[in-house]
């Protein structure tokens, strides 16, 4: 293990850390406070066109190869995918929070290499999140993958609860996760989750998004992305918002169409939504100020107690809302850590952004917690720690002088193969 201290310990050797989720992959060097780049689960797939210079440049500055065998071709990150293109499909590799399609996995992962590292995978030990319900052959493809497609010097992987708990500075939390599929209660006990206690729903912002386009199409409201739109005239009324269409290649797909409406729905409900603090009330919801958004077509109006209304279904009891979701974890586990779990509630994920949602939490747990507990509640107050909260965990872990000895090397690795993982990474 001494040559392995050697090899990783010093501050030269740049570490990285991925955090795979639904919304997107965190990516940057362990030390740093925010990932150097956050890139769509997605890729866009189309069929491969004759070679224009568009096509080629994109060919170049996504370095993706194509073989003979694979005639379509492939987008990766923002300014790629959201260029409408004929019969691009928008495809996602994550499914119930793990790896799903390997082959476009290893797309974005050549690509984060080429353009966002942009240095050889051999030079970096690498530091991955998982979901706390990742199964067995899921962590021995990846320990594969790492090792013998990248050859990277050594590889870790850690369940995101246990990191997003670090980055909070504690040990044993309760880690209060909601994301863009699903919202969970992972309690983690000395730096080990208690797997026979973690609690998941469907509840999360992509159901927000669903919830929102359904009232708004209801209400009338033309939901036309940002893409679509040509220009817009200013016009003081709004029900008589005017703009000219953009002309767009044909055959453009709905999955691409769908994945942009996605990004309108996200942004509304990111401004507009927000949580009571008690159960939804018609006559406290209507007494709050209203709210101000427009549409990229022009459109705009005030909303006011639906924005609570739509916010509410994340709390609903009927459906394992937030607070039922952690109270049951922690119900599931010891009676000897349960004081501890309660003492340490930490929030994250880019759902609870939505304003009001920790304060509701905390206010849901209070009433189901017993009268002698003390609570508490650690959700921070930036966006970024709130949103990155695993990836910022694995930054510090991979960081620490203590965790070196921790790394699967690569000689271990071609000694013991990628069963290593599953007695190295608990």
């Amino acid at each position: 293990m001494s040559a392995g201290n050697m090899l990783y310990g010093g501050d030269e050797i740049g570490a990285l850390v991925f955090d795979p989720g639904h919304h997107s992959l965190r990516v940057g060097y362990a030390q740093e406070d925010t990932p150097k780049a956050e890139i769509p689960s997605v890729v866009g797939v189309a069929p491969s066109a004759p070679d224009t210079n568009m096509d080629l440049e994109t060919k170049t500055d996504n370095n993706i190869t194509q073989n003979n065998a694979d005639t379509r071709k492939y987008y990766v990150d923002t300014t790629y995918v959201n260029v409408p293109r004929t019969q691009m499909e928008i495809q996602t590799y994550m499914k119930d929070g793990m790896i799903d399609n390997w082959d476009l996995f290893e797309k974005v992962i050549d690509y984060t290499y080429a353009k966002v590292i942009q240095s050889e995978p051999e030079y970096h030990p690498v530091l991955f999140s998982e979901a706390s319900w990742n199964v067995r052959n899921n962590r021995e493809k990846l320990t594969e993958l790492m090792f013998e497609k990248y050859n990277v010097p050594a590889f870790y992987l850690v369940k995101n609860a246990v990191l997003a708990a670090f980055s909070s500075g504690r040990a044993t939390a309760l880690v209060v996760d909601s994301g863009a599929t699903h919202t969970s209660a992972v309690p983690v006990h000395e730096g080990y989750v208690l797997s026979q206690a973690v609690v998941k729903s469907p509840l999360g912002g992509d159901y927000l998004s669903m919830q929102c386009r359904q009232h708004l199409e209801k209400q009338g409201v033309d939901l036309s992305p940002a893409y679509k739109i040509a220009s817009k005239d200013v016009v003081k009324e709004r029900d008589n918002a005017r703009f000219t269409l953009r002309k767009l290649p044909e055959n453009l797909t709905q999955s691409w169409q769908n994945y942009m409406l996605k990004s309108l729905l996200q942004d509304f409900q990111m401004n507009i939504l927000q949580v009571l603090e008690n159960p939804y009330d018609e006559r406290v919801a209507a007494q709050i100020p209203s709210v101000h958004y427009e549409f990229p077509n022009g459109y705009h109006q005030e909303f006011g107690s639906e924005r609570f209304k739509l916010a509410e279904s994340l709390f609903d009891h009927a459906m394992l809302g937030a607070g039922q979701l952690a109270s049951t974890s922690v119900g599931m586990c010891d009676a000897d850590v349960r004081l501890s779990l309660f003492g340490s509630v930490v929030v994250t994920g880019g759902n609870t952004l939505l304003q009001g949602f920790p304060e509701r939490l905390n206010r849901d747990l209070q009433l189901r917690a017993p009268s002698n507990t003390r609570l508490k509640m650690i959700s921070a107050n930036g966006s970024v720690e709130r949103r990155f909260g695993a990836w910022i965990g694995g930054s510090i872990l991979a960081s620490i002088g203590t965790f070196q000895q921790m790394w699967i090397s690569s000689q271990e690795y071609e000694e013991s193969g990628k069963g290593q993982v599953e007695r190295k990474c608990p």
